[in-house]
């Protein structure tokens, strides 16, 4: 609104009846882009129902890890690959003492027959509204723990269905999370058997039999690289360009810590926001 009246009035003073048109023109963009930038920080909700940061941490971290907890029971049982999974993010976090306890309460809350998957995603969500960078690191982290075991069961593609669903994700949007995950998750793969190939010392060995020497495979090729962006081939270096920049921004751990992510949790960002850049620079330096 204000935008338009400073834009009518400043065009009117320097250019008269034309100048006012133009001023208010510009000023009707002002205006929405800022209230769009006002809209993702929250809007006026954020202000009247006592937001506070540190609230919404603390329901981010019990929200995420009962989900995690539900997924990771949803064939029946919990597999020792579930939990594993768990207490090494757990680690990754450096959860220790009481914070720890708490993740673990809250995973086995989860795993009960009276825990509601709806009910807590909605919760959630409503506390969430407009952080939508947030939301989609959540459903990634629900991702990676049924993705633990390097499969995607059928009851757990159902339930991570469910919880897009609840967080008002497309179906669309949940199948490019879904496909950037899993490139994700092969890319990582790959560094952690090329760090054991090191340390085993066999980076620089020979083929038995063949007399050739085998290269250390510590690079990502073209596929990975365009897979961890959302991309196929074919995509031109501006469209590499702009998938980077986006992605850079909805996971970067400073502005997720500040609109509610557990600083536990930053860890993670970080290391998605590597991967992130990993693969930009192969394709630029390929380019």
């Amino acid at each position: 609104m204000w935008g338009k009246i400073l834009g009518f009035c400043f065009g009117f003073m320097f250019g008269r009846f034309f100048g006012a048109i133009l001023g208010l023109y510009l000023g009707h963009l002002f205006d929405k882009s800022l209230k769009s930038d006002f809209d993702k920080a929250g809007g006026f909700s954020s202000l009247f129902k006592g937001d506070d940061v540190h609230e919404r941490q603390a329901l981010f971290f019990s929200s995420c890890f009962a989900v995690m907890g539900h997924i990771a029971k949803s064939n029946g049982r919990i597999s020792e690959v579930h939990i594993k999974a768990a207490n090494l993010f757990m680690d990754e976090m450096g959860l220790k003492g009481e914070d720890r306890r708490e993740a673990q309460y809250a995973f086995s809350s989860g795993k009960g027959v009276d825990f509601s998957l709806k009910e807590t995603v909605s919760d959630f969500k409503e506390r969430f509204a407009k952080r939508h960078d947030l939301m989609q690191l959540f459903l990634e982290i629900q991702i990676q723990m049924a993705f633990s075991d390097g499969v995607l069961a059928e009851q757990e593609k159902q339930l991570l269905h469910e919880v897009s669903k609840q967080l008002g994700i497309s179906k669309t949007h949940f199948a490019f999370v879904l496909k950037r995950y899993q490139a994700e998750f092969n890319f990582r793969q790959h560094q952690q058997r090329f760090k054991q190939q090191q340390s085993q010392g066999q980076s620089s060995s020979y083929r038995e039999g063949s007399g050739h020497h085998v290269p250390p495979n510590n690079n990502m090729d073209r596929a990975q690289a365009l897979a961890l962006l959302g991309l196929n081939d074919g995509v031109t270096e501006r469209e590499i360009k702009v998938a980077y920049r986006k992605l850079m921004a909805q996971h970067h751990p400073d502005k997720l810590v500040s609109q509610g992510l557990p600083k536990h949790m930053m860890e993670l960002a970080v290391k998605k926001s590597q991967d992130i850049q990993a693969a930009y620079e192969y394709l630029k330096k390929a380019a």
